[in-house]
């Protein structure tokens, strides 16, 4: 067909709407030549237009641009780009593929996308995914604004959101089940357990083939497309239908009071190693995207998923940045969780940089300023920075935290000097002058390991479903059974499981840092074992919502330490508690044993107190852990004449009353406490009528 175009610009990259028509632009350093293929529905095999871009008259430095006079939102597209194939320079032009434009708003083709196609010789056309135009212009936001909430004000739900609502037991339509729509029904159940802000996990448009034939990959760690959102997790089957959905679900998260976080892949891509598909930025222009080894047929690999994004590259870079400002200007996110994070400091060579200029673009960029930034400080090949992440505003997990609490409360020896210092935001860590405290994300679980239920029930993880041969998943998991690996119905075995949970869950509530609890850890969700569950996508790794009804006392439980930290102002503090001796007119924590003032930092020992103080707010907490297998007495701080101890937390006492609110509290008489068996105590001082 003849059609009539314009050369375009350079700028902006992607599919750009203008009142009459459609600016098309491609980066490409080595391409010979490009084509952009229109297509007027997504199941049509063939293109109904094919326009080669000229060389001298569609590009312009390296990028590669047309305008199409009278295309609008919703058109389907793709391209195909020349170039050589010589794997040896480290070039995989195929003009045989269809390739994804990188900054697609929207990707559509799911029912017929073929990812082995992709792979194998000869034309995918018929199989491959497309590219859609969207106009982000025009969605009614009803005057919706960032949210803001302060780290020490934050309480992180991490989530999956095909997960959260795809069990049956939801309750919902078949079509609204694991879908953004989906999360919006079960807002109410978010706003009364408590929390602040959702953590999604990577919801960028994924390839779920990307994983053993036979499976299907769950988690999305697989990307294809940085700035589109998922198409299997919107109910709606229109191209334009995820973006408004996904929109749809900020703007309710929003008004419930909740923050959308979104779990970011910047480390590598679905296309894989050099034996993986050709996707998109592999036939764009490799070596360009991709970190490559010596031998550039070879794909560096510091993610563990075989290959390794090139962040370091201004291109890339830009890509990224580009990413970024997308969902904060046009989605309204709130923050980012940047999965290996370490990895986007590596330069062309995979040596980590001191200043990485695409993390220090991000740290400084003012789209970006009021955002949550938060880094897993690490990568797969060995690089480690906790605790020395670049510059100041990001956040980091604190993986420590999760192993030396897992660690003391099986009750290993030797940890309770690290667990003081992880109780108090870990300073021994995080070390910058003045740093923020709650800026150390705390986690016991997470989508990465087991559930909280299963790190209380089996000593060995169980991922033979994985099809790994029981390889994957972590070996060092700090979990302990209770005595009988699995599920059992020895009632002395389940109580015991069930205190250890709470005193995971108060640990992690009752620290100085920002708590982050796993979607489901508040029912007992149970993945039976299996600790790397990234490709069950079945009730194995859903959330089963007749677990709210039958873990209610676990469920209660959870909610009520999340409404005790919202409404203390001592646990909402924006820098450390001051460790002293004695009362003081600051916010501060005094440590004890079992004696007043006598920690016991021994190695043998399995039990800490403290008391956390707040004397201008008139708060006075008193905690006691014991993860030892005796009962111990703890001596209590005096109170002025007018004030008693009252109980909110223990842990050995069956529901309803291991947890209390503080107006609903018991007095605590005398000057002990006999703390029972690995349990934890949490006590307020409050006045006396």
């Amino acid at each position: 067909m003849s059609l009539k175009v314009l050369p375009g610009q350079s700028y902006p990259l992607g599919a750009t709407i203008y009142a009459v028509g459609v600016n098309f632009c491609l980066y490409s350093k080595s391409a010979t030549g490009v084509d952009l293929l229109l297509f007027d529905s997504a199941d049509i095999q063939t293109p109904n237009r094919v326009i080669s871009l000229d060389p001298q008259w569609n590009r312009t430095s390296y990028y590669w641009h047309v305008f199409v006079p009278g295309l609008k939102a919703g058109q389907v597209y793709g391209f195909r780009v020349h170039g050589p194939f010589n794997p040896a320079e480290g070039h995989r032009f195929d003009a045989t593929k269809v390739l994804l434009d990188p900054y697609a708003k929207a990707v559509i083709g799911d029912d017929s996308y073929d990812r082995e196609a992709a792979i194998g010789p000869g034309d995918n056309c018929a199989t491959a995914l497309k590219s859609v135009v969207v106009d982000t212009r025009g969605y009614d936001w009803e005057g919706d604004r960032p949210l803001n909430i302060p780290y020490a004000k934050s309480v992180i739900y991490e989530m999956h959101v095909g997960g959260f609502t795809r069990h049956p037991s939801s309750d919902l339509p078949a079509d609204k089940r694991g879908t953004f729509a989906g999360v919006i029904d079960k807002i109410p159940y978010l706003q009364e357990l408590g929390v602040t802000a959702v953590e999604l996990l990577p919801i960028h448009q994924f390839d779920p083939q990307d994983v053993r034939p036979g499976l299907e990959n769950y988690w999305g760690y697989s990307t294809l497309s940085f700035f589109a959102p998922h198409r299997a997790y919107s109910s709606r089957k229109d191209p334009l239908g995820p973006v408004n959905e996904f929109r749809d679900m900020v703007k309710a998260l929003h008004r419930a009071g909740i923050e959308v976080i979104l779990d970011v892949v910047f480390n590598h891509s679905a296309e894989g190693n050099h034996e993986g598909p050709t996707l998109s930025f592999k036939g764009i222009d490799n070596k360009t995207y991709y970190l490559l080894e010596d031998n550039p047929i070879y794909y560096a690999n510091y993610s563990g998923c075989g290959n390794t994004i090139a962040a370091y590259h201004a291109v890339v870079g830009r890509m990224i940045l580009d990413s970024l400002r997308y969902w904060v200007a046009n989605m309204h996110v709130d923050g980012f969780r940047f999965d290996l994070a370490s990895v986007m400091s590596r330069d062309r060579a995979g040596v980590p940089l001191e200043d990485p200029p695409i993390l220090w673009n991000i740290e400084s960029d003012p789209i970006l300023a009021s955002t949550k930034l938060i880094a897993e400080a690490w990568d797969a090949a060995g690089l480690y920075q906790v605790g020395s992440f670049i510059g100041d505003r990001f956040a980091e997990w604190n993986g420590p935290f999760r192993d030396q609490v897992r660690q003391f409360v099986k009750g290993d020896a030797g940890l309770v000097p690290a667990l003081a210092s992880r109780i108090l935001g870990s300073p021994d860590i995080y070390q910058k002058p003045n740093r923020e405290p709650n800026r150390s994300i705390h986690f016991v679980t997470c989508h990465d390991g087991f559930t909280l239920n299963d790190l209380v029930s089996y000593n060995r993880k169980y991922n033979q479903a994985n099809g790994e041969f029981n390889r994957d998943g972590a070996n060092d998991n700090y979990s302990w059974n209770c005595g009988i690996e699995g599920p059992t119905q020895d009632p002395a075995v389940n109580h015991l499981r069930q205190r250890q949970i709470k005193n995971f869950l108060t640990l992690l509530f009752m620290a100085q840092g920002t708590p982050m609890l796993l979607m489901g850890d508040e029912v007992g969700r149970s993945q039976q074992g299996n600790n790397n569950a990234y490709c069950q996508n079945n009730p194995i790794s859903w959330f089963d919502w007749a677990m709210v009804d039958k873990e209610q006392h676990l469920l209660r439980f959870t909610q009520g330490l999340i409404h005790l930290i919202q409404n203390l102002k001592v646990m909402q503090i924006e820098h450390l508690l001051r460790v002293t001796d004695n009362w003081h007119h600051e916010p501060h924590i005094i440590w004890h044993g079992t004696r007043l003032g006598q920690p016991d930092w021994a190695e043998y020992s399995h039990s800490l107190a403290f008391s956390m103080c707040y004397p201008d707010a008139n708060e006075h907490l008193h905690i006691m852990l014991n993860a030892y297998w005796q009962p111990l007495v703890f001596d209590l701080p005096p109170l002025d004449i007018h004030e008693r101890w009252h109980r909110i937390v223990d842990t050995a006492v069956a529901p309803p009353r291991d947890f209390s609110y503080p107006d609903q509290s018991i007095t605590v008489e005398g000057e002990s406490y006999p703390v029972s068996p690995r349990s934890t105590v949490v006590l307020i001082s409050r006045g006396q009528n």
